[in-house]
């Protein structure tokens, strides 16, 4: 039989929307508990460099959220991670979440799942050489040639990590005509004599050849196609929401994020939602935070109520 345990405020979620909401949380004495499928830290343990958070110069995402973490443990919060969800239940007084372990119940619940990457939808007998994270897996490139799909800034910053690593050449593909990194990052990775960008290219293709592989590239304004060989292959093209358990109680919008008041909450009472897999137009750490702690706060005053 499952050990039952109550708290005040579940959160589902151990980025840093759901350690921040943590936070708050405890401050406001809340017997508060993170669930977190995987492990702490969400995607930003996979970020090299983090440069635009405020009061750090750069630092790696791994140990900002180590530091987060850190905080929200001495503060009181518990946290079980790692674990396999088997059951959500969010209507009705009481908010559960079954694990394999435990069944945790709260007055209320705050959900911060994150998203995932989109993954490559090319059929192809290459993927032990495709990647969605240069600082797990880019150390196997040193001095070998990489393709970096995705224009956006975590393309331009896991390029420029794959290039301190010390890769040979780093080609980076946008599909749309222009990428939406910012300008300063842009310019920092086309310093290097050995980066490039193409805008208005997609992949077509991907043939092995020896250990690595020869990419098909198309050149959408021109409509013309060429290919070039490439030891590793790196994905950022952006993510999804990781909300698809909820689609049958939760309003989610057409791209299946979850919609929420200015008050963080959603269509049902006690639910909260924060972090990048609510409906909000800036996905940044710092709007994340935001976001955790104005759900937090919200369902503190919903207990009081």
């Amino acid at each position: 039989m499952k050990k039952e345990r109550l708290f005040d405020i579940l959160i589902l979620g151990g980025g840093i929307a759901g350690l921040t909401a943590g936070i708050f949380a405890a401050r406001a004495n809340l017997r508060t508990i993170i669930i977190e499928k995987k492990v702490c830290g969400g995607l930003a343990n996979w970020a090299s460099k983090i440069e635009n958070f405020p009061g750090y110069i750069s630092i790696s995402g791994m140990e900002l959220m180590e530091k987060v973490r850190a905080q929200a443990e001495n503060l009181g919060v518990e946290i079980d991670e790692a674990v396999v969800i088997e059951g959500i239940e969010l209507k009705g007084s009481y908010k559960k979440v079954e694990t394999s372990e435990n069944l945790y119940v709260g007055k209320a619940i705050i959900l911060a799942p994150g998203r995932n990457p989109i993954p490559l939808d090319i059929d192809t007998e290459c993927n032990h050489i495709i990647h969605y994270c240069a600082v797990c897996d880019g150390s196997a490139y040193t001095g070998k040639e990489i393709l970096v799909i995705g224009g956006g800034d975590s393309g331009f910053d896991e390029s420029l990590y794959l290039l301190s690593l010390g890769v040979k050449k780093v080609t980076l593909v946008e599909k749309l005509n222009k990428c939406s990194a910012s300008e300063v990052t842009q310019a920092k990775f086309l310093s290097y004599p050995n980066a490039e960008v193409r805008t208005s290219t997609v992949v077509k293709e991907i043939t092995k050849e020896g250990r690595g592989a020869q990419v098909k590239l198309e050149d959408l304004l021109l409509g013309q196609t060429e290919r070039i060989y490439v030891d590793g292959i790196f994905v950022f093209m952006g993510q999804k929401p990781n909300t698809e358990i909820f689609r049958s109680t939760l309003d989610l919008d057409e791209n299946g994020y979850i919609v929420t008041g200015m008050d963080m909450q959603t269509n049902i009472p006690g639910v909260f939602a924060a972090g990048d897999a609510i409906k909000k137009e800036y996905r940044y750490l710092t709007t994340a935070i935001a976001d955790g702690a104005i759900a937090a706060l919200s369902a503190g005053k919903y207990l009081r109520r």
